[in-house]
């Protein structure tokens, strides 16, 4: 396989940020990606390990539950190398990214949740039940496949680390498959222990009682819907292992932060990247950020995906965020 141009994105100093912070604080743009979005890498990790394998056909079809990113990668790498794709997405998944999914030449079908294997209404259940009576599908099962964290284990972490010449003090990305996370965490800190890996995750989401009590809460409630991050079950991709701690944050804040964001620096950030700053302006007092210190905020998508979503007028707003 040749390799499609995935990585290698910038990392952008944020004046506005770091100003209002009293800390430097850098933003790492995935959205420069081919699919606009981080979950290329793991796409393409996922899709090349299976080819390599022998565990799909040629002309085969990749299948995917996903909230539309790594959809999205998965598409596009299929149809580029020949095979075909289904993506299971659950009935939250914006309208902008089915159209997009639609136009890399997918199969879609909507779901009631993303609640894992579990439930039988979930995408997960529904992919995998698709793929094993299919003899010609592959599940790349991005919740579960070791190819998730081998892909920002392998490229992320490594480019974060040099692009801040090795100074970087802090890194915070929303948590969902966990792979970023795991991957990014484990790669910085074997380069240095006392970097600080934090994660963010939708009020009600379970991952931070998990990364604290090493178990599934007693009682288990829906989370609130960011697109993208938060579960109800623990990811084979999440290790816990460098993971100091998440955060959670409000959807209503995460809405709000995107449309001040956006008034402030005309940057339009996704659902996901604009949780990073909820989380940002949320715990900033909490995190003890110094002037000589340095953040990466991990920004794994782009607003242009969530425009019904996000950058509506019924948002509330937040005082000079």
């Amino acid at each position: 396989m040749t390799a499609p141009l995935i990585g290698s994105t910038p990392i952008r100093k944020c004046e506005y940020l770091s100003t209002r912070y009293h800390s430097n604080i850098y933003i790492k743009e995935e959205f420069h990606n081919p699919g606009k979005s981080a979950k290329d890498r793991p796409a393409y990790y996922m899709i090349e390990d299976a080819i390599n394998r022998n565990c799909i056909p040629p002309g085969g079809i990749f299948v995917e539950a996903s909230s539309g990113n790594t959809g999205l990668g998965i598409a596009m790498l299929a149809k580029q190398y020949g095979y075909r794709s289904k993506i299971f997405v659950s009935n939250s998944c914006s309208q902008e990214k089915i159209s997009i999914l639609e136009e890399a030449g997918a199969e879609i079908e909507i779901c009631d949740n993303s609640n894992g294997l579990g439930d039988f209404q979930s995408t997960q259940f529904k992919a995998q039940s698709y793929a094993a009576m299919q003899p010609n599908a592959y599940f790349t099962n991005q919740y579960y496949n070791t190819q998730n964290i081998r892909a920002h284990y392998k490229t992320t972490g490594p480019e974060i680390w040099k692009q801040t010449g090795g100074h970087i003090t802090h890194f915070l990305c929303g948590v969902g498959t966990g792979g970023t996370i795991s991957g990014v965490g484990r790669y910085l800190k074997e380069q240095q222990q006392n970097i600080k890996i934090w994660g963010v995750e939708p009020t009600g989401s379970i991952l931070q009682h998990y990364l604290k009590e090493r178990s599934i809460p007693a009682q288990i409630a829906p989370f609130e819907s960011i697109e993208g991050i938060g579960r109800n079950f623990v990811p084979g991709s999440f290790d816990p292992t460098p993971v100091d701690h998440i955060f959670q944050v409000s959807q209503d804040d995460t809405k709000a932060i995107a449309t001040a964001y956006r008034n402030e620096t005309g940057i339009l950030c996704g659902f996901s990247s604009a949780a990073v700053l909820a989380c940002l302006h949320q715990y900033a007092a909490d995190m003890h950020l110094k002037p000589t210190d340095t953040l990466v905020l991990f920004f794994p998508d782009h607003g242009s995906r969530y425009i019904s979503k996000l950058y509506s007028e019924n948002t509330k707003s937040v005082a000079h965020a």
